[in-house]
């Protein structure tokens, strides 16, 4: 049978989820963990290929296992057992033989942590990106809902991409203070570009500085220009909270 596990980590001390030669990756850790549980050699496939430094609450991925003996119920406390603490596996069902979790998503989730402050805060260092100027909430707010559609995010996606289309649809796109110094950006969409969410968040950002404003959104998105966008912000402050299936 197929299994389809949910998996959690803090990204510092990988080199992104996907398996590389000489790094260590997340894939690594869990199908080593798979392979020493199962006693062969598993690979797994993943829902996405997060980068170095990126976090995950809700990263889905599947392997074939036909002779599984513990309990699907069971199986994510015996692997966190094989897991360090920076990995995790919260859940665990069974999905038909045909089931990809990269090309079955509904949705997916990801937020964008800010800390803005004059001063950094060590604690929260490794999952936020630092941002001391004062920022203007409200006009950031109000370019958010601009990415809110389908559109052709050429103008967010990072050189490197093997994407075949830049076209893409955001179904949910919000900026919310948590504290006096935590800001989000949650943004769910039915799929993203190499680097959409951290540009579409240095954009929002500018926004907030007064570089940008939020009326100038649409003709950036519509020029597919990256030169016309934001910086691409720094991997800790991104998570990926769920995917949706």
């Amino acid at each position: 049978m197929q299994i389809l596990l949910t998996v959690s980590y803090d990204g510092t001390n990988y080199a992104g989820w996907q398996r590389q030669e000489n790094a260590v990756a997340v894939q690594q850790k869990v199908e080593e963990a798979l392979s020493t549980l199962l006693n062969r050699q598993i690979t797994v496939t993943a829902a996405s290929r997060t980068d170095a430094g990126v976090h995950a609450l809700g990263q889905r991925i599947c392997f074939l296992a036909p002779d599984l003996r513990v309990p699907l119920d069971k199986l994510p406390m015996v692997l966190v057992g094989l897991l360090p603490s920076d990995i995790s596996i919260t859940a665990a069902e069974e999905v038909p033989e045909d089931f990809t979790p990269r090309f079955s998503p509904i949705h997916k989730t990801y937020e964008y942590n800010f800390y803005n402050n004059p001063y950094p805060n060590p604690l929260l260092a490794r999952y936020s990106a630092f941002v001391p100027h004062k920022l203007n909430i409200s006009e950031m707010q109000e370019a958010a809902k601009m990415f809110i559609g389908r559109h052709d995010f050429a103008a967010f996606c990072a050189t490197g991409s093997s994407a075949k289309t830049t076209v893409r649809e955001i179904f949910y796109c919000e900026i919310s203070r948590q504290s006096d110094s935590i800001i989000t950006l949650t943004i769910t969409g039915n799929a993203f570009l190499y680097n959409m969410v951290r540009i579409i968040a240095g954009t929002i950002l500018y926004v907030g500085m007064g570089k940008i404003k939020p009326g100038d959104i649409p003709g950036i998105i519509a020029s597919r220009n990256r030169t016309r966008s934001g910086k691409t912000m720094p991997p800790q402050g991104l998570v990926l909270l769920e995917i949706k299936y």
